[in-house]
């Protein structure tokens, strides 16, 4: 039983980090205001944790969803695999955007605790970077620059599109669904896609 109530306030404490890191900052949010939250004892996250940076970590190893990315083919078809990313980056952003507020605060400050975003979130775009460039070698793409298309792509996956700031010029808010269709064929027109041998 004291092992399922240390799983829950473990988990309590993780989703009030996460929720309040990214309302706040990092530097904004005291252990004291993330158990606050959770309704866990201040202790706690050190007994849990090892204090406020490990807790930073702790949350990759909880919520990032590292097996997606382990079960990737990188030998997959380019344009399957652009799609896939397309896909992939979406669901995630979309279903865990406290997580991504975190990751985008972080770039921007260029943090310390970057290390950790460039562990989990660089292998989604190396892959994206070789599946690009080899869509290029292999007749599906054309474009002049690997570099500006690639951070191009990316802009368009990582725009935030739920920010209040966007309400006055936005009609709707997109089905997830058709949000990835409009955003591949999109992102697929730009790269000057030939032909249809993807899935």
């Amino acid at each position: 039983m004291a092992v399922l109530e240390d799983a829950d306030i473990k988990t309590r404490i993780l989703q009030a980090a996460k929720k309040l890191f990214a309302q706040q900052g990092y530097d904004g949010t005291s252990i004291r205001q993330i158990c606050q939250e959770a309704g866990a004892n201040v202790a706690l996250v050190s007994y849990h944790f090892g204090g406020k940076e490990k807790l930073f970590a702790a949350l990759f190893t909880h919520f990032f969803p590292k097996q997606k990315m382990d079960d990737i083919d990188p030998g997959m078809n380019p344009v399957d695999g652009v799609k896939l990313v397309i896909r992939e980056v979406t669901y995630f952003r979309q279903g865990d955007p406290h997580f991504v507020s975190i990751i985008q605060q972080e770039i921007t400050l260029n943090s310390p605790r970057i290390a950790h975003i460039r562990e989990h979130v660089l292998p989604t775009w190396f892959y994206l970077r070789k599946w690009i460039a080899e869509g290029r070698e292999q007749g599906y793409f054309q474009y002049r620059s690997l570099d500006n298309v690639f951070l191009s792509v990316v802009g368009i996956l990582l725009m935030h599109r739920e920010q209040p700031y966007w309400k006055m010029v936005q009609e709707e808010i997109s089905d997830l669904e058709d949000l990835i269709l409009d955003m591949t064929d999109f992102i697929l027109h730009g790269l000057h896609y030939k032909g249809d041998a993807a899935t």
